[in-house]
């Protein structure tokens, strides 16, 4: 006889972590104690347990409180379980259900991370092992609404994303690099820019550059307490770990660098027999008259940056996220001057070899659309992520199971409609007074 039932939060972390398939940031201890702190969320440490009281099947449920004493729950990248166990899937999914209805839950609300399409670095379409079109077909049959194949970033967690296999040798992962990352992450390494680890006295930094780039891709960031805490409770649990890059430019690094690169070039030209040069000699003469040029203007350049910013600055600074085999590139922020330098494909670079080298097999790179349209305003996005040869993958989408339908009709239906109508209600009073004020 299975039974759901709060456990340990150890013993619950023990099993999600170690869990061959289903592992995930987002159902882990550390995820559910930062809810409960910055998003107000209530967490649940369920486990489905039999008569030895060993766990079979788990899920991180976080209660979101509603007016008039509703609420409803949603399990982050769905249940921890075997899906392809449909006896297993049936009984947890009663027993969750059973448990919701007692807290007055209007709906429970899953998204599990399965694959439904993948294709690799050269948009081919990569054969799946998994059994998908089964496991859709029982969650309906279990009662769950299926939400939808959204295109964007609809859902509660992103329905796309990159993900790179690090269980290859690191030159083919390279190999599937697009040329012109190839070329930035060497002109970053020319430039002698560097990759660091930083410490929780390096958020504020962090943040900064967030801010930065909120402004730039108009995104809603968060506040500097917010991944402070992120950082502290995700580094205070032995099973997931925050990790940050910072990319920086010593500017004095960079410009001895140049120097010694218009050294070689001078060296170069001195060596041409300038009184009797053949047609190739004067093709290359007149390259490398070209490069020296660029050269002393960008030595120019960067002496006029130091003398506006100071030598040291951080352009790019990446939060990574550890659990189990897996890391995700949560956050990402970077400055907005000193582009051409390329620090930030350098920072990706640098935090993925961290993965390889220590023996993650999945690297994450945590969201992107499946609307390609070129007016999509997040197509910019979807191609840098592109450039670094992950497969792209579809995740199966989000679930609802309806326990109360008149309250699930408000709640999804009515109280969106009514937002809506309020928002452009105060639009157009807005333009009237605008207008009436000329």
């Amino acid at each position: 006889m299975l039974k759901l039932t709060n456990i340990n939060k150890e013993e619950f972390d023990n099993f999600v972590v170690n869990h061959p398939t289903k592992s995930h940031f987002l159902q882990s201890l550390s995820w559910g104690e930062f809810s409960k702190v910055k998003k107000k969320l209530t967490p649940y440490y369920l486990g489905l347990v039999n008569e030895d009281n060993k766990i079979v099947a788990a899920t991180l449920l976080l209660e979101k409180k509603l007016p008039l004493n509703y609420c409803y729950f949603y399990a982050p990248r769905g249940f921890v379980i075997d899906y392809n166990k449909k006896e297993l899937l049936r009984t947890m999914t009663s027993k969750v259900i059973d448990f919701a209805k007692k807290k007055k839950a209007i709906f429970v609300k899953i998204d599990p991370d399965i694959i439904i399409k993948k294709y690799n670095y050269n948009n081919e379409e990569i054969p799946l092992n998994n059994n998908h079109e089964d496991i859709f077909n029982t969650l309906k049959e279990l009662g769950f609404k299926h939400q939808g194949f959204t295109k964007n970033f609809e859902t509660m967690q992103p329905r796309y994303t990159f993900r790179i296999d690090l269980t290859q040798d690191l030159e083919t992962i390279e190999s599937h690099f697009s040329k012109t990352t190839k070329q930035r992450i060497q002109k970053a390494l020319k430039l002698d820019t560097d990759v660091v680890i930083g410490t929780k006295e390096d958020i504020h930094e962090f943040y900064h550059l967030m801010t930065l780039t909120e402004n730039r891709k108009d995104f809603i960031s968060y506040t500097e307490d917010y991944y402070e805490t992120l950082y502290e409770i995700f580094n205070g649990n032995k099973n997931s770990k925050a990790t940050l890059f910072l990319g920086k430019i010593n500017l004095n690094k960079t410009i001895k660098a140049l120097e010694k690169n218009l050294k070689v070039i001078n060296n170069q030209i001195s060596i041409l027999p300038i009184d009797n040069l053949s047609k190739s000699a004067k093709a290359k003469l007149t390259e490398l008259t070209k490069q020296k040029d660029n050269i002393k203007n960008e030595i120019e350049k960067y002496k006029n940056y130091k003398k506006e910013y100071g030598n040291e600055l951080t352009l790019s600074a990446h939060m990574i996220i550890e659990y189990g085999d897996k890391a995700w590139v949560l956050y990402a922020g970077n400055h907005n001057i000193l582009s051409e330098t390329y620090v930030n494909y350098n920072t990706y670079f640098e935090h993925l070899k961290y993965c390889k080298d220590k023996n993650i097999k999945i690297y994450d790179q945590f969201g992107t659309i499946g609307d390609l349209s070129k007016d999509n305003p997040r197509l910019g996005l979807h191609e840098f992520k592109k450039k670094f040869g992950g497969d792209y993958v579809e995740f199966m989408g989000e679930w609802d199971y309806v326990t109360n339908k008149f309250m699930y009709f408000i709640f999804t239906k009515l109280v969106p409609f009514y937002r809506n109508m309020v928002r452009k209600r105060s639009k157009k009073e807005l333009k009237n007074e605008v207008r009436n004020n000329k």
